[in-house]
């Protein structure tokens, strides 16, 4: 039996099981039969809305890993059996990501840690005297990896047709003799607003940039064609596309890959070293994928991603974005029946978007506010800045340049704070949990928490 022939049989044997197929409602992921005490009392199945910083994997995807895991084996080292099927499923998962992303001859997939190390590696790939171009509306991980660069920081947008304009008067304003890229986000990790990437490119390319697609949120809800969006890389989490965490992918042209030093020197990245007869080392780089994947490479979550994009797929996107969006209608729809419920939107209510909602409540401590949903109701939710501080603060109409972090600041319940509460969900989401969060929200907004809180490092918390 050949190595491939032998991954297909017995390490994607899980992948083949009807149940992980149901394509009718979500997708089964791990932990949707959790239960989790309430602090009044009894237990409750956990209502997981908080996709948008992690998604659960799907029990396809675990299956998968599963039926490899007795095969695991060192890739491209070593001849024997294990090491060959491993290598063999490494290279095959890097090819579905290619179908998957729909990826043009020629460009490379490299297998990173997160979007977050994908774009610093691209980031530690741009030529000399590089300007990058990035909205003030960007996740940390595409506002802050540029540091080499010369950047210039964008004013957000309040519509799409704004967004273009201003990246094109921005472009146009450049020196055009040196080499550009624009980062962008495809679905905002705050408000959920679809960004509109082709548009953009269509701009960068006019000016001679180059542009790179933060997929992180686009990914898991909508088809990512590199091809029809016209982008030169596109940037992904594992953990946001319902694999485990530790895996990423940056896709997309080779050239400046190919041309810059590697990400990091070790194995795997060099393929030939000598010693110079001056005592030093002679080191040839490979010009694959290779260059900037050095170490032993993470081969569970290059498969995990690779499944998770087979499941995706066979899915199909179409019923995917349908479901979800009847979910968006009912969070939005219940939000908007109560007055004290404020929704975050850059482009206003008709903009289209992915299951990913901020707000906050008047006369709420944002941390209050999703305590009582987890301790009372059994429901995960996000509060805080969601690592795009400009953004949030700007939406909040605070000073942009008002200094905070992630989390909740040190803020009493009841005391106002400069942070949001974001409801986040997909395919792996029943409708029975968007529908007690809706009720939930209401009943805190009319009742108040049934529950005393505190403040415990910068954390609310129930009191005991």
């Amino acid at each position: 039996m050949s190595v491939s022939t032998a991954a297909s049989t017995a390490a994607v044997a899980a992948a083949d099981q009807p149940a992980c197929r149901d394509t009718t409602a979500s997708l089964p992921v791990l932990g949707r039969d959790v239960t989790v005490p309430l602090v009044t009392g009894g237990e409750v199945t956990y209502a997981a809305l908080d996709y948008a910083a992690s998604a659960p994997a799907l029990q396809r995807v675990w299956d998968d890993v599963a039926a490899y895991a007795p095969y695991y084996g060192s890739v491209h080292r070593g001849a024997g059996y294990l090491s060959q099927l491993s290598t063999d499923l490494f290279e095959n998962a890097r090819r579905t990501v290619e179908e998957f992303l729909d990826c043009r001859d020629g460009d490379q997939v490299v297998f990173t840690r997160s979007t977050t190390d994908s774009l610093n590696l691209l980031a530690a790939a741009l030529p000399a005297d590089c300007q990058v171009f990035v909205f003030e509306t960007e996740h940390h991980a595409s506002l802050l990896p540029w540091r080499d660069a010369r950047v210039t920081y964008l004013n957000a947008p309040r519509t799409p047709g704004e967004a273009v304009a201003t990246l094109e008067r921005a472009l146009s304003e450049r020196d055009l003799h040196g080499p550009a890229l624009v980062c962008v986000t495809g679905a905002s990790n705050v408000t959920g607003e679809l960004w509109p990437v082709r548009e953009l490119a269509a701009a960068a390319h006019a000016h001679g940039a180059r542009i790179v697609l933060d997929a992180a949120q686009l990914a898991p809800h909508h088809p990512v064609s590199v091809r029809e969006l016209d982008v030169d890389w596109v940037a992904l989490s594992g953990h946001k596309l319902y694999a485990p965490f530790g895996s990423g992918v940056l896709a997309g042209r080779a050239d400046w890959l190919t041309a810059a030093e590697p990400y990091l020197a070790g194995g795997g990245a060099s393929r030939k070293v000598s010693r110079r007869v001056d005592g030093g080392v002679d080191v040839e780089w490979h010009e694959s994928a290779a260059r900037h994947e050095a170490g032993s490479p993470n081969v569970i979550g290059a498969y995990s991603i690779a499944s998770a994009c087979k499941a995706l797929t066979e899915a199909g996107f179409d019923t995917l974005v349908a479901r979800e969006q009847q979910l968006i209608d009912t969070v939005r729809a219940g939000l908007a029946e109560v007055p004290e419920v404020r929704v975050l939107s850059l482009f206003g209510d008709d903009a289209p978007r992915v299951g990913v909602i901020s707000f906050v409540v008047e006369g709420w401590n944002s941390s209050h506010f999703a305590a009582a949903l987890s301790a009372e109701y059994g429901i995960g939710v996000r509060d805080g800045l969601f690592c795009a501080h400009p953004l949030v603060r700007t939406l909040l109409g605070s000073d942009p340049q008002t200094q905070g972090e992630c989390g909740a600041p040190e803020a009493a319940p009841g005391e106002k704070s400069l942070n949001a509460i974001r409801v986040s969900f997909g395919a792996g989401t029943p409708d029975e949990h968007v529908e007690r969060f809706v009720r939930a929200v209401k009943e805190l907004v009319r009742d108040g928490a049934q529950w005393n809180y505190r403040t415990v490092e910068g954390r609310c918390v129930p009191a005991v």
